[in-house]
């Protein structure tokens, strides 16, 4: 039977293999959990807020866009009143902005929840696909939505060639102004939604290394 000292000896010996060994474990375990640091994940996170408010602020401009004047027609003062809902293009601006606000805003108290709980805001490979397909969807519907409202707020603007028609946002430049507006948040909106897709594809990439 060895002596005392030496059982102490290897049982000190075990013990340090045996962390070194559950270190070497936990770290690629570690790594593949969290592909991103803290800063990237508060970028993240920051980028989700700004794309909310972005879409929010689309929305908002877009249904505060309405006003009533008169205009002259081939010398006829006639009366006009214009609201977003007269347009099928800007009613589908108003329900694709609220769209993206909702999922922005469930996506964001998803991941400060996380953030708050120092767990990774990105759990898992399907959770990240599930929110690069969102962001992916919804970064085209706003860049559709924004193309076919530009159209008719043009239309707005020049007036029809080849007819007496007249620009019309000379004497409803509130509401063509509301609507220039909404319409620039929602290319920036879409820009943000396509700078979060990337940074979920690049989460990809590093989660399968």
């Amino acid at each position: 039977m060895p002596p005392p000292a030496e059982v102490a000896v290897q049982l000190a010996e075990s013990k340090v293999a045996a962390t070194e060994n559950s270190g070497t474990m936990s770290g690629p375990l570690i790594g593949a959990a969290r592909p991103f640091d803290r800063k990237a994940e508060v970028m993240h996170v920051t980028l989700r807020f700004l794309c909310m408010a972005t879409s929010v602020a689309a929305l908002s401009f877009m249904v505060t866009a309405h006003q009533s004047s008169t205009i002259s027609i081939y010398g006829f003062m006639l009366p006009i009143h214009s609201k977003w809902s007269f347009s099928h293009s800007f009613e589908y601006l108003v329900g694709v902005s609220a769209a993206v606000a909702a999922h922005c805003l469930l996506q964001l108290l998803i991941s400060v929840s996380r953030l708050l709980r120092k767990s990774p805001i990105i759990p898992s490979t399907s959770h990240a696909w599930l929110i690069f397909a969102g962001d992916q969807v919804f970064a085209y519907a706003m860049i559709s939505a924004g193309a076919a409202a530009s159209g008719v707020s043009n239309l707005n603007r020049t007036g029809i060639q080849h007819t007496a028609l007249p620009n019309f946002c000379k004497s409803i430049h509130y509401f063509c102004n509301h609507v220039a507006a909404s319409i620039a948040f929602t290319f920036f909106s879409s820009l943000l939604l396509a700078v979060l897709a990337v940074q979920e594809v690049i989460w990809l990439s590093k989660s399968k290394s």
